[in-house]
């Protein structure tokens, strides 16, 4: 029976069916054909209700608000301006101010794709402007863009913390470092280019000009209120003052008091548009993670997780062999599948047969989510690619081929993470 459920899904989905109605109907299957199956009708709606009755998942709505709320209120200009103020002279200084704001702003919006619609709109007009190539400078955001998955507040580490039953609280403290590796491994590809492709140094040293004519106090005080926001959120969590479920809350209202009545970007009326914006986002994924945790007690009824693991455990020997071919499944399916979808599916199968093989859970939830970062900047669908390209007038596939170097040094920072436990856990 476990075969048929897996044969259905994955013709389900090749026959473009959306992905909660290919998770529900093999879900219902195993009940239709064997009327003595314990995961009945009742069982399967008692398993839906009780996936969605769930403090943690309430994060996913909130951060969504609180991150749609700071990009209407220009959050991501302020930061940009911060960052290229001090490093904007040096070489590939303006595209690592680039990379930098991303990795502030997904501390921010928890979303890969919101991160490059914020950053994006902003930093590749100045980047274009300032003689970068506009394919260069749209493969930028599109990679760099993939820390909103990683550095804490991470929509993806909610629903796998919910998933899963993870500690939500530790996968945000384990997200830390890798964001600030990958970070750092995007930034080395950027100097990299600078120096082989050269700049034009002279709009560079215009632009760092205008900046600090601003004053450097003036360009600090008003991204200050930018800057605080991931110290409040990551601050209060690692202290133990809130959960991420209170620290989305807090992040909401923070959200609404600086751009309404700080940097006045917005009034507190739109903030009702952004409500509606949310819930309509967050709709679909409700009901994704509701008929995943179903599917995911079925396939346990029907022993998939000790099968799977068994299967693996005789077929790799060594704990780093199933690494390896975990990082390469995890990538081909990631440019194939979306965020979500991946992680409600993947996580519960496999964070069994991760465990058995020695892996920690939280170690396990940032190596799936680093990967399927990878996957949002790898054709075809990689919906960070679909956001980036339209700002240059370019096509995805274009804008694609160009992020290919930094795609591999996304990799590099992967492979240290996967193999080097203490890069995720050493925070904890």
């Amino acid at each position: 029976m476990l075969g048929t459920v897996f044969a259905v899904f994955v013709v389900l989905l090749f026959l473009g069916i959306p992905i909660a109605g290919a998770i529900m109907i093999p879900t219902i299957l195993p009940s239709l054909v064997l009327p003595a199956f314990a995961g009945n009708m009742k069982f399967l709606l008692r398993a839906v209700v009780s996936g969605l009755d769930s403090t943690p998942i309430l994060a996913i709505p909130l951060f969504m608000l609180s991150g749609a709320i700071m990009a209407k209120g220009g959050i991501s200009k302020k930061l940009f301006d911060i960052f290229a103020m001090f490093i904007g002279k040096v070489t590939a200084g303006m595209p690592c101010a680039v990379v930098i704001t991303c990795l502030f702003y997904g501390a921010i919006s928890g979303s890969g794709p919101a991160t490059v619609a914020a950053v994006g709109a902003m930093c590749i007009p100045v980047l274009i402007e300032l003689g970068y190539d506009k394919k260069f400078a749209a493969a930028i955001v599109a990679t760099a863009g993939g820390l909103g998955v990683i550095i804490p507040p991470s929509i993806p580490f909610i629903m796998y913390g919910v998933t899963t039953g993870v500690s939500v609280g530790e996968l945000f403290i384990a997200g830390i470092v890798p964001g600030f590796l990958i970070a750092f491994c995007l930034m080395f590809y950027c100097w990299i280019y600078c120096k082989r492709n050269g700049e034009d140094k002279e709009r560079i040293a215009a632009n760092h000009k205008a900046l600090k004519d601003k004053g450097m106090f003036n360009v600090l005080k008003e991204g200050f209120w930018a800057l605080l926001t991931p110290v409040i959120i990551l601050g209060g969590i690692y202290s133990g003052a809130v959960t991420p479920t209170e620290a989305a809350c807090v992040s909401v209202f923070y959200a609404i008091i600086v751009s309404v009545w700080i940097y006045k970007t917005m009034r507190l009326r739109d903030v009702i548009t952004y409500m509606k914006d949310a819930v309509k986002s967050y709709a679909p994924i409700c009901l994704l993670i509701a008929f995943a945790i179903a599917f995911g007690r079925v396939l346990v009824l029907l022993k998939a997780p000790e099968l799977i693991s068994d299967f693996i455990t005789t077929t790799f020997s060594t704990k780093y062999a199933f690494l390896i071919v975990l990082n390469l499944v995890l990538l081909l399916l990631g440019m194939f599948m979306d965020t979500a979808s991946a992680i409600a599916i993947l996580g519960p199968i496999l964070l069994q047969t991760a465990e058995s093989m020695g892996i920690n859970g939280v170690q396990f939830g940032v190596i799936l989510v680093t990967n399927l970062a990878v996957g949002l900047v790898s054709p075809p669908i990689g919906i960070n690619l679909f956001v980036a390209a339209p700002l240059v007038g370019e096509s995805s596939w274009t804008v694609g081929k160009h992020a290919l170097p930094f795609i591999g040094f996304f990799l590099i920072a992967l492979l240290l993470i996967t193999f080097i436990p203490a890069i995720s856990l050493v925070l904890l």
